[in-house]
């Protein structure tokens, strides 16, 4: 939370935030299932077969969903959703309409049913379409860092091509794209179908450059000072 509020006051236009689900059905902003990650260090394991009462005991100002959108109700700024969980669309679309969110909202995932979920609920929620995900962790496995660049390479080679597919069949009106599968004819292929480009995660001074040559239309970072050099 203590982030959320010094974005705020470096002037953002969005804060964005993950969504985990934990095994008593709670709703955590969570980056990742990674314990190590979430507990700055504190423990080793997943996050998902924790009760929130056994979580709070390792990461005590970890948030749940609740606690985050009582305060973004509160304050003057745009937010951004990613959920990282492939059952709770529904649920989450209805708890930023319980708090009055909606219209300064949007939504992404990587799987397709949650986006589907978010619409059905909700369907003025604004969702975004997250691309790639590695959702096994392969890019952090050393044996396996050297496959890593040539494959994102042949990521965005193809993805041009497959873009306005995948935002027709989702309904989505946001590409969240990592910054290393980006182009000049994904970006285009995205406006030409009334889709904006946000990419994601841009913590290098040369990598916001690259991206705003690009054209996109937003930029995710962990660090939004970047944005005042």
């Amino acid at each position: 939370m203590a982030a959320f509020r010094r974005a705020i006051e470096l002037g953002v236009d969005f804060v964005e935030f993950d969504v985990l689900d934990l095994a008593d059905g709670t709703l955590v902003l969570a980056h990742s299932d990674e314990l190590l990650e979430v507990s700055h260090g504190v423990a080793a394991g997943r996050v998902r077969p924790l009760r929130l009462e056994e979580l709070r005991e390792l990461a005590p100002e970890l948030p749940t969903l609740e606690q985050a959108l009582e305060f973004f109700a509160t304050v003057d700024v745009g937010l951004h959703a990613d959920v990282k969980s492939p059952r709770h669309g529904r649920e989450i679309a209805a708890a930023l309409r319980r708090h009055g969110l909606v219209e300064r909202a949007v939504a992404s995932s990587f799987w397709t049913p949650t986006l589907c979920d978010l619409r059905a609920e909700e369907p003025r929620l604004a969702v975004g379409i997250t691309y790639p995900e590695d959702r096994r962790g392969l890019a952090r496995r050393r044996l396996l860092a050297p496959l890593v660049p040539p494959a994102v390479a042949l990521l965005g080679r193809v993805l041009p091509r497959r873009l306005p597919r995948w935002l027709r069949s989702t309904g989505a009106t946001v590409a969240m794209l990592h910054y290393a599968v980006l182009s000049r004819a994904a970006v285009d292929r995205c406006h030409e179908s009334g889709a904006a480009v946000w990419a994601w995660t841009v913590n290098e001074p040369e990598q916001l450059g690259r991206v705003v040559d690009l054209d996109v239309d937003g930029v995710i970072s962990d660090d939004p000072r970047l944005f005042l050099q």
